[in-house]
């Protein structure tokens, strides 16, 4: 009696450890945006007075008109990439996508990117 009431227990602890975890922390999306948007003013500028310039950066997305369509109502200033690996290393079935942070509301706009689950990663684009 004793052996059941022990094997009983050990599989009630059991079942117990394998009940599911606690809430799931969701990841921040502005880990994605991997850029320094402290250096860009309200306009999405950088640089000196005299020489102010756009940030360009690029992301990968798969490579439907879904997904264009989806990414263009968030980014206007997005342009499509098919057949382009680009910094970010777009692969097969995938499209690079270039936008830039000369735009109202470009944090906004970024936000909305990185909230996107297939948008893995935004960097910055340096047209070499």
């Amino acid at each position: 009696m004793k052996t059941t009431l022990y094997l009983l227990a050990a599989l009630a602890l059991g079942l117990c450890s394998c009940s599911s975890p606690g809430p799931q922390v969701e990841p921040d999306p502005w880990a994605k945006v991997e850029l320094d948007l402290t250096a860009l003013d309200e306009a999405g500028l950088r640089g000196p007075p005299d020489g102010k310039a756009a940030v360009a950066y690029e992301f990968a997305i798969p490579d439907t008109a879904t997904h264009r369509a989806e990414v263009g109502a968030i980014d206007p200033t997005v342009r499509f990439m098919p057949g382009s690996r680009g910094r970010i290393g777009a692969g097969e079935g995938q499209c690079l996508c270039i936008g830039s942070t000369h735009q109202d509301g470009y944090q906004e706009v970024l936000r909305g990117l990185a909230d996107l689950p297939y948008v893995e990663r935004i960097v910055e684009c340096h047209f070499e």
